[in-house]
């Protein structure tokens, strides 16, 4: 059976590793790794490759930035092109990004099956980029592998048929599972100086937050705010860090220190001793559910509830006076949380032996 999983951002990055090297397991698969390249920086790309130990791509698109046409199209032209050549049996992706969209309409067009990991995740806000995405290629896709009951739920009222979708959990827990041990070797903190489980960690890149100057003027002075309850180390994305100079944010913060960005396993190692994360990103929310640390979700919806309703999250949006009091509350009284059914680490292997089933039954049926 010929594979090819697509992958285009870091959290691809997370989501297709231990998929990859689940079905590394099965002699008969061949799985081939195309990337779409939408981050090209090193510091956001190489760092990731080398800390997940993904194997060298099989082929670059190397699309990098643009508007969302630009880069969908892109992807579009150039996966299409690798799957006229290579006719592999499934094209797989991973999570809401442009190029999962366009790898999976280009499979569909060409009548080549699609497996979408994280499918069925809903925020409601067709607004954002990534929920158009998302819905688009649940429809596009024949195996939907979802990681809760809320999105077989999602799936369902939009028609998907029941034999398609399969709960099997959450394959960034398994990649965050696999990646503790070596992340704790990392010295992190000690070029950081930061003091062990004193201080907070901020995510900010989301284009509706960091695009928009009065959004991101609130969101900075409810971190402003926060920081004088703790120390915040903030670790920017380069998108993130041409708008802070933009809206006047200086480099040197008392209190709020700004970092490069971060590899995989020193981003965990510094979320893993956090008290407390501030973030717009949907992975944190549930990485830092899993490892039961509280954070402040810095939008006004989540794709991911079950990080609320089970987890260690909370939905404060960008008013600098929720920010602060939910950071006061969350020290105070950390949420204790529940780790979600299935975030065991092992969804990678339900993902591989799923695919397997499904291919002996598609050979029989020849």
């Amino acid at each position: 059976m010929k594979l090819l999983c697509v992958v285009g951002t870091r959290p691809n990055y997370m989501k297709a590793a231990p998929v990859i090297r689940a079905l590394s397991g099965w002699p008969e698969v061949q799985a081939k790794l195309l990337h779409a390249g939408q981050h090209y920086d090193p510091a956001m790309s190489d760092l990731f490759f080398r800390d997940l130990a993904l194997p060298k791509p099989d082929f670059n698109l190397g699309i990098g930035s643009g508007s969302h046409a630009e880069q969908t199209a892109g992807v579009l032209v150039g996966v299409e092109r690798f799957l006229l050549q290579d006719r592999p049996d499934r094209v797989i992706v991973f999570g809401d990004v442009n190029s999962t969209l366009a790898a999976a309409l280009a499979a569909a067009k060409l009548r080549i099956p699609v497996a979408h990991v994280e499918a069925g995740l809903r925020s409601g806000d067709r607004g954002m980029p990534e929920e158009l995405n998302r819905l688009l290629t649940d429809h596009l896709s024949d195996l939907l592998f979802t990681h809760c009951e809320e999105a077989d739920e999602n799936l369902a009222r939009e028609g998907v048929a029941a034999a398609g979708i399969h709960r099997v959990g959450n394959v960034m827990i398994d990649t965050l599972q696999a990646s503790l041990a070596l992340a704790e070797r990392s010295d992190i903190l000690e070029r950081t100086t930061a003091p062990a489980g004193g201080y907070g960690l901020i995510t900010l890149h989301r284009p509706e937050n960091v695009d928009r100057p009065e959004v991101l003027g609130r969101l900075l002075e409810g971190l402003r705010r926060a920081a004088k309850r703790l120390p915040l180390f903030f670790p920017v994305h380069p998108r993130t860090q041409a708008r802070l100079r933009t809206a006047g944010f200086p480099s040197e913060q008392d209190r709020i220190t700004l970092l490069e960005p971060l590899g995989y396993l020193d981003f965990l190692k510094l979320m893993r001793h956090a008290a407390l994360l501030l973030t717009d990103s949907g992975g944190v929310q549930e990485e830092t559910t899993a490892l039961r640390i509280p954070c402040l979700t810095l939008r006004e919806n989540t794709e991911r509830p079950i990080t609320t309703r089970l987890g260690t999250n909370r939905i404060v949006g960008t008013d600098p006076d929720r920010i602060a009091a939910a950071a006061d509350q969350a020290l105070k009284t950390p949420p204790k949380g529940q780790i979600p059914p299935l975030w065991d680490g092992k969804a990678a292997e339900r993902i591989a032996k799923i695919l397997m089933k499904k291919q002996h039954v598609s050979l029989s049926a020849t």
